[in-house]
């Protein structure tokens, strides 16, 4: 596969390379199809065992491409009309679901900045390895959008404090800062080597157990992921239709505050 997801197999493993450097491999809905597509084929695959999911390009993943939602951004939705808004962000929320529901054991690898969005698909891994250089946050509060997606999975992840301190704050954590909170799992200066070593040391699982306790481990998350899917995605919707998000997104092009911040 080519284009904007590119993947490798090696044996039982595939690597899936986020490929769009001149975006930093933000999250457009090509790429987010291209994902949700190999979710589906890997879903099927017996043979295939580990996923690796990575970046190119010195970046993880910059978060969700607003390039498609431009002349939303401030607008209200005209009477009647169904917000197509809604439609598109609940697609990403289906494929961090169906990344979380994978039988096969994915691996995060970061390297560069993982923001928004890209800090949600780190969320769907089993195991997440780093880089030093790192960094990770969700600045969609900062910016007048919900992070309506990624929540869950955030949550999930980190658990109630930590996701509250993440979700709300738009700081930024170094690897070593995601390290200590539980969002890393391993930090490494070299990440090929350190993610062969992983999954030699995973090798010693056999693939069907893994596939049934992951199934068990999505079943105890599965529903209230699923549940807030559609309402996650019209609450991002009106956040990007209001004032708030147009004030939000202008001033950091213009790299000023917001009225709210000063």
């Amino acid at each position: 596969m080519t284009g904007k997801l590119q993947v490798t197999r090696s044996g039982e493993t595939e690597h899936w390379t986020l490929h769009d450097p001149a975006t930093r491999n933000a999250l457009t809905g090509e790429l987010v199809d291209a994902l949700a597509q190999a979710c589906e084929r890997a879903t099927q695959d017996t043979a295939l065992r580990f996923v690796v999911l990575q970046g190119s390009g010195g970046s993880f993943c910059a978060g969700g491409s607003l390039g498609g939602f431009a002349e939303s951004i401030g607008q209200a939705l005209p009477a009647g009309e169904t917000d197509p808004l809604i439609v598109m962000n609940a697609g990403f929320g289906n494929l961090l679901n169906a990344l979380c529901a994978l039988p096969q054991m994915l691996l995060v690898a970061v390297d560069g900045p993982a923001m928004g969005g890209g800090l949600g698909l780190v969320c769907c891994g089993d195991f997440v390895l780093a880089t030093p250089s790192a960094v990770f946050a969700t600045p969609e509060v900062t910016l007048g959008i919900v992070p309506a997606q990624i929540a869950p999975f955030v949550h999930r992840r980190l658990g109630d404090r930590l996701a509250r301190q993440m979700l709300l704050s738009g700081e930024k954590y170094s690897a070593q800062q995601a390290l200590t909170l539980g969002l890393v799992d391993q930090l490494a200066d070299d990440l090929p080597a350190a993610l062969a070593q992983q999954i030699a040391t995973l090798r010693r699982a056999a693939p069907g157990a893994v596939a049934h306790t992951k199934a068990l481990l999505h079943m105890l998350n599965q529903t209230p992921a699923q549940d807030l899917t559609a309402q996650a995605a019209i609450k991002f919707a009106a956040s990007l239709r209001s004032a708030e998000a147009a004030e939000g997104l202008a001033t950091f092009a213009g790299k000023r505050k917001p009225g709210w911040a000063a």
